[in-house]
């Protein structure tokens, strides 16, 4: 059972800040941004949507696009972070996650458009994740990269992942950490108000 009242979902916003301090507005995606997201992927270069998604591909095929912005289905959710660029409100990164609630585990993934790469985003969305497993209650959050990505390696290292053998595929490399923060002290104000709400409301959730 989802841990949100999915009717609620776009009350669940948060500004964040780049490395220079420009603000970074990240949400749970809506259908509006159908057309956004897809220019989003295709403006990436070859590398980062190989990087991104472990295979070559030049958009969103449309079952994943479909499942993109099913938000909430399954307990997964997608977010986009966008900035103000030349005046239009414009994605510049995304994250997908999914709670595992029978092994209290958060996966995502995650991708900066490349011409933003650089600005601390992908650190600042990160950080966000975190705050969201929090909220979800998970034990731990993990990830998988490719090998050869050393971006994404270096940023999970600087993070305070610690790094395991793929259990599937040797081509992959897997990064995990332990969250253990009470909802109290989560960091981002909504997530806190949220976990907190639903302590109020079910007390044995956090049992």
């Amino acid at each position: 059972m989802s841990i949100l009242r999915l009717e609620d979902l776009k009350q669940y916003s948060d500004t964040l800040r780049t490395r220079q301090g420009e603000a970074l507005d990240v949400r749970f995606v809506e259908p509006r941004d159908t057309d956004e997201l897809q220019h989003y992927f295709r403006s990436l270069t070859t590398r980062s949507r190989y990087n991104r998604f472990f295979g070559a591909i030049s958009e969103l095929p449309k079952g994943l696009l479909h499942d993109f912005l099913q938000v909430g289905e399954r307990e997964r959710f997608t977010v986009v972070a966008t900035m103000t660029v030349d005046g239009f409100d414009t994605i510049v990164a995304e994250a997908r996650y999914a709670f595992h609630a029978e092994t209290s585990a958060l996966e995502f993934g995650l991708s900066v458009d490349d011409r933003w790469q650089g600005h601390g985003i992908a650190t600042a969305l990160l950080k966000n994740l975190e705050c969201r497993a929090a909220a979800l209650r998970a034990e731990h959050m993990f990830g998988d990269t490719l090998r050869s990505n050393q971006t994404m390696i270096s940023l999970a290292r600087k993070s305070g992942f610690a790094f395991v053998n793929h259990p599937d595929d040797w081509k992959l490399v897997r990064f995990d950490k332990e969250i253990n923060v009470a909802p109290k002290d989560i960091p981002c104000a909504s997530w806190r108000l949220a976990a907190l709400s639903r302590q109020a409301v079910s007390p044995s959730a956090s049992a």
